[in-house]
């Protein structure tokens, strides 16, 4: 038979409210949410997700996203790869 464990954390509790609303309409609790983590990170032998320090021009992009002050559009895929390849 598996032992349990304890961990014991400390977290925003504005963080742990949010996740926690999220978690509930997936129908999982705080101790479900965890474990799904950790067997994330042994299956992956890592982080399941990338850990990463965006470059400036992620940055940027990201920022004019968020102001609503879109530079460019496009009105197909086409176009924009066109744009890409110049």
């Amino acid at each position: 038979m598996n032992r349990t464990a304890n961990i014991q954390t400390r977290i925003d509790g504005n963080i742990k409210n949010r996740a926690g609303k999220i978690l509930t309409k997936l129908g999982l609790n705080h101790s479900e949410a965890i474990n799904i983590y950790y067997r994330q990170i042994i299956l992956k032998n890592g982080i399941p997700f990338s850990l990463e320090i965006p470059n400036e021009i992620t940055l940027d992009a990201v920022e004019e996203i968020e102001s609503g002050k879109v530079k460019k559009s496009f009105k197909d895929a086409d176009k924009l790869f066109e744009d890409l390849l110049k």
